[in-house]
This record gives structure tokens, sequence and C-alpha cells, in this order.
């Protein structure tokens, strides 16, 4: 189980971490001794930083997938412990069974710690033998590996299927009820479709695989006989292709979720922000729509308090004078600036004035 949940545990620290290592190490070599490098939180640091995290991420992936693909690799599967064709029949199955048996029988071996390894070894292919012959057990075996020799209460293909549907079902609902709160509530929004798009796939994929006496075509004609033409890799089960799927698919989630903060292109601060002050076109819009609304009610009330005054031409104008010398003798004569002005002028007249005259302010 640790093993198995290792992998996806590193996705947590080691991409973060493996990033400011390799940073380190590409300005040791890359810069010269006595150039000043690029200090963290500079747009250089922060794009050498995101372009080093993106090449680590999709690196940690691929190891991820290897990984679990190495895991079930190791664990095997009863047509390799018996030496046989996936699509061996019966004759070929006891074949394999004879062949081995006679090799690894307890009775055959002499040592004692030999013959317990081996009667361990003799145990395991009878089962396997046992499970490939029984048509049942050997389909329920294909499509959801070693652990339908545990399912109790399966006597044909139905209770196998029901049996898996109870275990996988819960897996797959809760997926789906998860990835639905995260897109109401607007988290994860960046590969979202990706998301989508993987989960139906893979769903897709399970639904047909376990649903088909065949095995399916994608594996048959297209994996298999790649592994086979072009690699070591022994061909794949049904068991396993679903296995590594569904791994697979939580691997990229993850990723998607890291690399989204790198590939989601950032807002421009010309178009939605400006640089002093942090308002936003929306804030200045309301700021205009509230000044031109202030312009309207001030002329408007104005005019009101101008009304008696309409048609008398004599009336408007000693308002007028009445106004300037109001302004003249509350704003400006009140302001600090004017009066200090004044003040220096009127002592400059004094100091320059001869003996004995008289300065009217």
């Amino acid at each position: 189980m640790s093993a198995t949940l290792l992998p996806f545990l590193g996705w947590t620290f080691l991409p973060n971490l493996v990033t400011g290592w390799i940073q380190s190490i590409y300005y040791g070599f890359s810069i010269r001794a006595g150039d000043p490098k690029p200090q963290p939180g500079s747009p250089k640091y922060v794009k050498h930083r995101q372009r080093i995290l993106f090449i680590v991420i999709v690196a940690y992936l691929l190891y991820t997938i290897y990984e679990v693909d190495d895991q079930l690799r190791r664990q095997g599967n009863f047509y390799e412990s018996l030496g046989v064709a996936h699509d061996a029949g019966d004759r070929a199955i006891k074949s394999g069974f004879r062949r081995l048996a006679a090799k690894h029988h307890p009775d055959k071996v002499t040592a004692s710690g030999d013959q317990a390894s081996s009667g361990g070894h003799f145990v395991h292919l009878k089962l396997a033998q046992d499970t490939l012959l029984n048509p049942t057990l050997r389909f329920a075996y294909d499509r959801f590996g070693p652990d339908v020799l545990s399912w109790q209460h399966c006597s044909s293909i139905g209770d196998y299927l029901f049996q898996a549907l109870g275990k996988f079902g819960p897996t797959y609902l809760g997926a789906g009820i998860l990835m639905a709160i995260l897109g109401v509530t607007g988290y994860l929004q960046w590969g979202r479709f990706w998301r989508y798009l993987f989960s139906v796939l893979l769903l897709l994929l399970e639904a047909y695989t376990i649903t088909r006496p065949f095995w399916p075509p994608v594996l048959t004609n297209a994996i298999n006989p790649a592994l086979i033409r072009f690699t070591s890799h022994p061909p794949l089960l049904p068991f396993q292709l679903l296995a590594l799927a569904r791994k697979t698919t939580l691997s990229i989630f993850i990723a998607l979720s890291q690399l989204g903060p790198i590939l989601q292109p950032k807002p421009s601060p010309s178009t939605t922000t400006l640089p002093t002050g942090g308002i936003n076109l929306q804030q200045l819009s309301r700021i205009e729509q509230i000044t031109q609304g202030t312009d309207v009610e001030a002329t408007r009330l104005l005019g009101l308090d101008m009304a008696p005054f309409v048609g008398d031409g004599d009336g408007v104008n000693d308002l007028k004078t009445k106004l300037k010398e109001w302004l003249v003798q509350n704003t400006i004569r009140n302001d600090p600036e004017v009066r200090d002005a004044m003040g220096k002028v009127m002592g400059r007249r004094r100091l320059g004035a001869p003996a004995g005259a008289r300065i009217v302010r």
C-alpha cells in the first residue's frame, strides 16, 4: 500500500524541491563568477523557475506512470507463471502446469529450505491452473485481477460483475461528485475540460472491458502488438491495463493542478489594473458614473437657485458682483498662501516707506 501511494505523495513536495535544486545548479554553471544572479521574485528568476518546474512536473508524471507499470510487472500474472500465451487453451495450460510441476514439486526437492519455497511455488502454479481452466473464474481474473480469488459467493459472471460494481462504483461516483463540487466552487478551473475528458474515457474503457466476452481491441490490436514488437515489455492483461489507466489518470489530474498556475495566462496590468493605486477599469468606470451624476445634480440645484432671477438682468448682474466679492473675501483672502503673499508685500512696502509715512491697508 505504501509503495503504491509513495509516488502520489511525492507530488506534494518533490516538484518544487527538485526545481529549486536544478535552478541553483543551472545558475551555478550558466552565470560567470562575479556576475549577479537573478534575485528571487524578479521577472527573469520567475521565468526560469516556471520553465524548470514545467519540465520537472512532466518528468515526474512520466516517472509515476513508469513506477506503476513496474509494480504491475513485478507482481506478474498466472499466464506468465505457467509460461503460456494469453489465448492458450486447456491443453496448453495443463501441459505448462505438468512441465513446471515436475520441476517444482516438493517431492522433487531434497533441501529443506528449497523444499519449503518450492512447495509455495507449486501451490501458486496449481492455483493458476485451476483459475485458468475455469471459464467463469478466468473471465473474472482477466478483468479484475487476483483479487477475485478472495471474492465470496460468486459462481457466475453476473456475480463477479455485481461484486466489481460494488467495489469500483463508489469510487467513480465519489470522484464525479468531487469534480462537480470543485467546478461549482471555482477551484481547479484550468484543465477542467481535460479532467472531464479523461474521466469519461476511463469510465468507458472500464465499462467496455468488464462487460465484453473478449479483450478490448485497443489492447489486442494496438498496445500489446506494439509492446511485443518494439520493447521487451510483456503483453498486458485487461486488469493490468485498467490499473495502469486509473493511476495514470490520477497522476494526470495532479499534474494538471500543478501545471495550471504555470500555463494559465496572467491578466495584463495595462488592461485590467493600473500599476499605481491598484484601481481597475471597472472601479474607474464606476467613479466616472458617480462624477457625471453629481455634476448633473449640481447643475439642477444651481438652476433652482437661479430661478428667481430669470428675466431680471440687473438682479443677475448684482448677484454676480456679490458672488465675486464673497469669493474674494471668504475664499481667496482666507487662503493661507494668499495671506502669506500679501503679508510679504505689505512688509516690503513698510520697509521702503519714508519716515513718518502712513501705510493704508
